[in-house]
């Protein structure tokens, strides 16, 4: 399959509207650990496993815009006491990890990234179930590696995603002539109609950053039989976990555990 092509979003104006890095790095705490994995020639993402145990499943998890691994330490333990465990990857430019993000190495990284983590799991004798979890911006990784890597994973989670970057950026505020591209399904919806593997997209009612209206497309378009939207009552895009919390993580772990 070959890449779709970013390029045309690659501009400053864009990027500066799109990324947000924070260079925030704490020490992993006790019973996580920190990835440096190398992308290009100088240059290396910063992920953390945070472990339950050896024969757990793994969730690797590309978070949102404005987040850092570290912001994880907080989180982490609500997936480990699930049963899980959770590998975050942060974005070139954010926490530890070198590099400026672009929309076009954010893709193309995240599939060594996942190449990557299949080594640390094979390595460390880890289970071999994999589900990939992408919140906000993290939806296009989720989404490019359930697209390329279908065989090799058991499931996708989406959590506050979009189906159209275009109109996303729009809905933002960013103006139509900065744009270099009109195609409202690229890049997230397109894909969707092509990945089968199990499917959960997660999405707060209320969001006004991401419509809740793009996560009911992106349930529509879903290809898979085994797929479940749920939308958390009352919740915005930055409290949907601590809104709907019991209702965020059950859904979670009937999806993981089925």
């Amino acid at each position: 399959m070959s890449q779709a092509d970013y390029s045309a979003l690659d501009r400053p104006e864009i990027l500066a509207f799109v990324f947000y890095p924070r260079k925030d790095h704490t020490r992993a705490p006790s019973g996580a650990s920190d990835h440096f994995i190398a992308v290009e020639k100088d240059v290396s993402i910063c992920c953390r496993f945070y472990i339950h145990s050896r024969g757990s499943a793994s969730i690797l998890y590309f978070h949102g815009n404005g987040e850092v691994v570290s912001d994880y330490d907080y989180i982490a333990p609500s997936y480990n006491q699930l049963g899980f465990n959770l590998f975050v990857a942060d974005y070139r430019g954010y926490g530890a990890s070198q590099g400026q993000p672009t929309l076009s190495n954010t893709v193309s990284d995240a599939s060594i990234i996942f190449k990557a983590f299949e080594d640390i799991l094979h390595r460390g004798q880890y289970c071999s179930d994999v589900f990939v979890m992408g919140r906000s911006l993290g939806s296009i990784s989720a989404v490019e590696m359930a697209y390329r890597c279908q065989e090799k994973i058991k499931g996708l989670i989406l959590e506050s995603g979009f189906a159209g970057f275009i109109n996303l950026l729009l809905h933002l505020g960013l103006p139509a002539g900065s744009l270099g591209m009109e195609d409202p399904e690229f890049p997230n919806l397109a894909k969707m109609r092509t990945i089968a593997v199990p499917t959960l997209v997660i999405h707060g009612e209320c969001d006004q950053i991401i419509p809740a209206s793009e996560a009911e497309a992106l349930f529509r378009s879903a290809a898979a039989s085994d797929k479940r939207l749920v939308l958390i009552p009352g919740a915005d895009h930055n409290d949907i976990m601590w809104t709907g919390r019991e209702m965020y993580f059950q859904a979670i772990r009937e999806f993981v555990s089925a």
